[in-house]
């Protein structure tokens, strides 16, 4: 069997309209007049490949029953779908199979080692856990969901001056007012926990905020950041996303630089989402900035994207809400490492290099491939640490105590 891997048809599978079969994923920049697939952690273009035979459709199928790829078609085309299955499948072996491979490198490229763990599932009958879970949610996912109402519930009779200047808008475009916000167990969640975000920074705001994603049934932890560091920001008033629920979409990051384009989500509405500049830079967030020039400091932007951080060394954020790549805390509760394999930076991502964006890849590879079948877009939550004392399941030190086992240095 060849190796297969991005863009791989079976015979006689090429789409006759390439662009139109790329059309539901190729909406932004440089993308939208490709006629390739984009292999972001090779930074390059895949074009359709032929195969011999059906073994796309028959690794699809496999995907499929083994539960990475519950939404996906099985149409013999190695599309974006396939490869996150693909990916989910070899992170799972390296992670939670006790006859997996340790070093596997979850790349999406799938040759003799990774079609010898195929079998073996097959073999053994082996169905994944994580595409067991949305049957019987686990208690942390259902507590998740209870504090997330409990939250709308009392925001929305004690909004703080930020989010009733939102509230006071005619249309908040991607940005969701409170009332409206929707916690349904169908759609995937993100949300972001940021902490010392009314704490100055003298250039640069720390990756020390906290992401938890509800998917399936199941909960996932990442850390990154939620705020812009002013050194990234050309005219030195660096955005800030607003609080609230947001609505977000499958996308790119960088759509204008051949080099660095990747995987990202993207505000639903092409205007973008709200945000508050800091006015007074102090490179902090408060509700000081909203006063410089009233409701006028609240702005609609579409560049804030969640997207990736280079392992968490450094914030590459200006005004984005990024996820590092070095270790994420599985739906076990579980740290798991990614330090061996996660690129540090863009230079690391090529065809010479076994480098991925690690733990950011787990993070976007599970919105694929378990949003059911018909959604489009992710529900992205942000909040502050001291939301987390709502509910008694929690407490403030629940977003702390994860940190610690992620990124020491954070706390």
């Amino acid at each position: 069997m060849s190796t297969l891997f991005l863009g791989s048809c079976d015979l006689g599978k090429i789409p006759i309209d390439r662009k139109k079969f790329l059309s539901p994923y190729h909406k932004d920049g440089l993308t939208a007049t490709a006629v390739s697939f984009r292999d972001d952690d090779r930074t390059t273009w895949r074009s359709f490949r032929q195969e011999n035979g059906s073994e796309v459709a028959k690794l699809q199928q496999f995907l499929y029953k083994a539960g990475f790829m519950p939404r996906g078609v099985v149409d013999g085309v190695f599309d974006y779908v396939t490869q996150s299955a693909a990916r989910l499948f070899q992170e799972y072996v390296r992670s939670l199979d006790s006859e997996g491979d340790k070093t596997m490198v979850p790349d999406g490229i799938v040759g003799n080692v990774t079609m010898q763990h195929v079998q073996r599932w097959k073999d053994q009958g082996k169905v994944a856990e994580w595409g067991k879970a949305s049957a019987n949610p686990s208690k942390e996912y259902s507590d998740w969901i209870k504090l997330l109402n409990e939250a709308k519930a009392h925001y929305k009779s004690n909004p703080g001056p930020i989010m009733q200047a939102v509230n006071a808008l005619p249309k908040t475009y991607s940005t969701i007012k409170a009332n409206d916000w929707n916690f349904s167990t169908d759609a995937i969640h993100l949300i972001g926990i940021r902490r010392k975000q009314e704490s100055a920074q003298a250039v640069k705001r720390a990756n020390d905020d906290f992401f938890v994603l509800l998917v399936n049934g199941m909960v996932f932890k990442f850390w990154g950041s939620t705020d812009p560091s002013k050194n990234m920001v050309k005219n030195n008033i660096p955005p800030s996303l607003v609080e609230g629920q947001h609505k977000y979409r499958f996308g790119w990051h960088k759509i204008s630089e051949e080099q660095k384009i990747y995987r990202a989500l993207k505000p639903y509405d092409p205007a973008g989402v709200i945000i508050l500049r800091d006015l007074d830079r102090d490179n902090a967030l408060t509700a000081h900035d909203l006063t410089v020039k009233g409701n006028n400091s609240l702005e609609v932007n579409n560049s804030i994207n969640i997207h990736w951080s280079g392992v968490g060394t450094s914030n590459w954020s200006a005004g984005c809400q990024v996820i590092a790549g070095k270790n994420y805390i599985n739906n076990q509760d579980q740290l798991v490492d990614c330090s061996k394999f996660a690129s540090s930076a863009y230079s690391e991502l090529n065809s010479s290099s076994q480098k991925t964006k690690g733990a950011y890849n787990v993070l976007a590879d599970l919105i694929v491939c378990y949003s059911k079948p018909g959604a489009d877009h992710v529900l992205y939550t942000l909040g502050r640490e001291e939301s987390l004392n709502l509910d008694a399941n929690f407490g403030s030190n629940y977003a702390i105590n994860a940190l610690r086992k992620m990124n020491p240095g954070a706390i």
